[in-house]
């Protein structure tokens, strides 16, 4: 007899169904799984025989074929364990095969038949949905996974559970979604003493999603004013946080089947590998770009990063997609994210202080800002200088509006934008628009386009840059509640995309 059991094997955050296929035929005892599966899948052999024998079932005297199609899509990873069993059970005749078929399962069995919960719940309902079938996984999986309304989630405990509520002794009930998060309570801007330029450019960068980068001695804030991103962005909308939760769900990040309506911030240090950044490793996994998909990747001590994992953020940028490529397949994850990157001017970092100042400069910061590329800083919208707070002014009271009035001011612009772009499929911020739709939307008025005209054949702007402009000065635009852009908002827009010396206040040498 031939029984079937349907789970799934996941490509980026895309789950795709997989039929486990199990049949039992004369001849020497044994156990065999076909069909590209990688050492844990393979390994299931053994969990399964002993699951069943803490159950007393004992596995008859008969070759037993387990078959992972399509045999051609690499298998990877212990969630294979349940359905594998219960496909055999159904081999036995031990539960109705007709119900099982009806299903979509996952789960990693212990050897004494209790469930483990496994990565990649979410995207698996997803998958369940769209099938119309039911879904069966570890209670420690239940919460999460139905999150997803339009699937039937189960959640057993133990293996003899599952078979319980296949044979009808005992019905299990659905599986309820976990709690929404908030998040951890957010840092208010008022905390930062001065850089009020700075504060600004933030708010800029978190309206439009403006990748921005701040240089800055030792200790002038830049990683206090990128900590404080996150509470001044607005919540993810249902559609993101369901999109950003499938690529933490196949992480393993998500607690209790709990979704966060909170944007990602994620800050990996500087000796993280092209892997750990962009994704890969063992079963490409995602990275941090991935990770920090709708919300913030920081990068603090942006010129010490490998300059192999620096080049790697360029196609990501401009994409907002990443496609991890192995010999046997391409994975592909979403990867939109708003990047905040701090640097020192120089490696000791007081290139803008002369008494405590190395020999070597300006020649010092000209060799370690060129560790970033001229396309890699072509990509960044807004580029700041955080000049050091005096010991004076620490004592101040808090200057500048809260978080809280940012926020607001940041929510009214992403909602403008959100109407302006609602007919527009994976368009959701001014940073998204490009081409015809860019020049649509962003066209100075005159005034504003014969400043911009003079400032690129000055500077030599790009294409690349001029169209950065135009959406900058599209989102300085969209904050003060105007249609229109006009020569203020391009003026600010130009400040912030050419970047300065510390020291001298002149144009710096690299790309504009």
């Amino acid at each position: 007899m031939l029984a079937r059991a349907r789970t799934v094997a996941f490509d980026g955050v895309e789950a795709k169904i997989v039929e486990t296929q199990c049949v039992l035929s004369p001849g020497l005892p044994s156990f065999q799984l076909v069909g590209l599966p990688d050492k844990a899948v393979s390994e299931a052999r053994e969990r399964v025989r002993a699951a069943l024998s803490s159950l007393a079932i004992a596995l008859p005297p008969k070759r037993i074929t387990v078959n992972l199609s399509p045999a051609d899509m690499p298998k990877e990873g212990s969630h294979f364990d349940l359905p594998i069993a219960l496909a055999l059970l159904a081999a036995l005749e031990l539960i109705p095969a007709e119900e099982l078929e009806r299903s979509v399962s996952l789960g990693e069995l212990a050897l004494d038949g209790a469930l483990v919960p496994v990565v990649g719940a979410l995207p698996a309902a997803m998958a369940a949905a769209a099938e119309d079938l039911a879904l069966i996984c570890p209670e420690g999986c239940g919460a999460e996974a139905a999150w997803v309304g339009a699937a039937q989630v189960f959640a057993p405990r133990t293996l003899l559970e599952a078979i319980n509520h296949f044979t009808g002794r005992t019905p299990l009930a659905r599986a309820k979604p976990g709690e929404v998060r908030t998040g951890p309570a957010a840092r208010d801007l008022r905390d930062v003493k001065g850089q009020e330029r700075a504060k600004r450019a933030l708010e800029i960068a978190a309206a439009g999603r403006h990748h921005l980068f701040l240089v800055g001695s030792p200790g002038s804030g830049k990683s206090m004013l990128a900590a404080r991103m996150p509470g001044i962005l607005p919540p993810l909308e249902p559609a993101e946080a369901l999109e950003t939760s499938m690529i933490h769900s196949l992480a393993g990040l998500l607690d209790e089947g709990g979704i966060s309506r909170a944007r990602p911030f994620r800050e990996p240090h500087h000796t993280a590998s092209v892997a750990a950044i962009v994704g890969g490793g063992r079963g490409a996994k995602p990275g941090e770009i991935s990770l920090a998909h709708n919300g913030v990747l920081f990068m603090d001590e942006f010129p010490e990063y490998p300059r192999t994992v620096l080049e790697t953020l360029r196609q990501p940028i401009e994409t907002g997609e990443v496609v991890v490529a192995r010999a046997n397949a391409h994975t592909r994850y979403p990867c939109r994210f708003l990047l905040i990157a701090a640097a020192n001017p120089c490696k000791c970092g007081y290139m803008a202080e002369p008494a405590r100042a190395c020999a070597r400069v300006p020649q010092c910061g000209e060799d370690y800002l060129g560790r970033i590329s001229g396309p890699l800083m072509d990509r960044f919208d807004l580029r700041v200088e955080v000049p050091p707070v005096a010991f004076s002014d620490l004592d101040l009271p808090a200057s500048g509006d809260s978080s809280a009035e940012v926020a607001t001011r940041v929510a009214r612009a992403r909602a403008v934008q959100a109407a302006r772009f609602a007919d527009r499929d994976g368009l959701r911020v001014n940073a998204d628009a490009e081409g015809a739709l860019l020049e649509a939307i962003a066209t100075p008025d005159a005034e504003g386009r014969a400043l911009l005209t003079r400032v690129a054949e000055r500077f030599g702007l790009s294409a690349r840059g001029y169209h950065r402009v135009l959406r900058v000065a599209r989102t300085i635009a969209d904050l003060e509640g105007n249609a229109d852009v006009r020569l203020p908002h391009v003026a600010e827009a130009i400040g912030y995309r050419l970047s300065v010396t510390p020291t001298e206040g002149t144009p710096a040498r690299r790309s504009a």
